[in-house]
């Protein structure tokens, strides 16, 4: 996935007349996009592919929406949304108004299997805590035995205080080092690895239904996550954009279903993607308290 190179603050727009003035992009507090940094990692899509989602997963889905306000058996809607007597676009017009409710279950019924390598970690052991919907295996360090252990080095290390990079680089060096002395001198793989840092890459199979990865990502798009996740589920959303974007609109940062944001990290607002509900539910009290002196009262909900 390539992201979009934005220039620097001031630099000439390219197309633009040598010497016009630009306009300075404004000072946000949203953190640095993990995309602009080659991280190493990478998350590809083995299954399913565009045929099988355009065939039969939109189908399905659609299937499963229509059994619930139909009197035809499933195996009939099923049968017409795949042998084309159900127009696409009114599938998902349908897909999109079930989702949008918050009826999840619908989407249960298909599953989608990436191949993560190059992760630290670091970003494993978050990653595994999403269990429901979700299979996960991982690299053994038990079984593996790591000559050459891959590390993963964040950007604010890579591009700060040279000392401290050098500091950082000679200590994961060390820890790998020993690792393989422990090795040579016959120490089990499952007890040297104790020495590895949580900067090591690993890799992985996971699979999850889309009600599952749709949740994964709202929280992981999120400007709040931590930066390695926050790109995976970048290279995740580029994945299922490019087998179906009719799919791949529904991962985002859960503040764009949601209107607001709820995280309390954000009470600034220093992430303006979305109000926070602090601003939301102030808003409404004021609307409530001016509909009131007029005599009028708005509903709660």
């Amino acid at each position: 996935m390539t992201d979009t190179v934005v220039p620097p603050i001031g630099a000439p727009v390219v197309g633009s007349p040598v010497g016009t003035p630009t306009t300075k992009r404004e000072r946000t507090g949203i953190p640095k996009n993990p995309g602009r940094h080659d991280l190493g990692m990478q998350a590809r899509l083995l299954f399913p592919d565009k045929d099988v989602i355009d065939r039969f997963y939109v189908p399905l889905i659609y299937t499963a929406c229509r059994t619930c306000y139909s009197e035809l058996p499933p195996e009939e809607i099923f049968r017409r949304a795949v042998d084309g007597e159900i127009e696409p676009a009114n599938m998902q017009r349908l897909i999109t108004r079930v989702i949008e409710s918050g009826h999840g279950s619908t989407i249960e019924h298909v599953v989608f299997t990436f191949a993560v390598s190059g992760v630290s970690r670091t970003l494993s052991h978050q990653l595994v805590r999403h269990r429901a919907g979700v299979a996960f295996d991982q690299q053994s360090q038990r079984y593996v035995s790591f000559k050459r252990a891959a590390t993963m080095l964040p950007p604010t290390i890579a591009e700060g205080d040279p000392d401290l990079r050098s500091r950082y680089e000679a200590h994961v060096d060390e820890a790998l080092g020993l690792y393989s002395e422990m090795l040579a001198a016959d120490v089990p793989g499952e007890d040297a690895r104790f020495v590895f840092p949580n900067a090591t890459r690993t890799n992985l199979v996971m699979t999850t239904n889309l009600r599952a990865l749709i949740h994964m990502s709202g929280l992981r798009l999120c400007t709040m996550a931590q930066w390695e996740i926050r790109r995976l589920f970048q290279l995740v959303r580029h994945e299922i954009s490019a087998v179906s974007p009719f799919l791949g609109s529904f991962l985002a940062p859960k503040c764009v279903p949601l209107g607001y944001c709820d995280e309390d990290r954000n009470r600034d607002g220093h992430c303006p993607i979305r109000p926070h509900k602090d601003v939301v539910l102030e808003a409404w009290a004021e609307r409530r308290k001016a509909a009131r002196t007029t005599g009028r009262e708005l509903p709660v909900r």
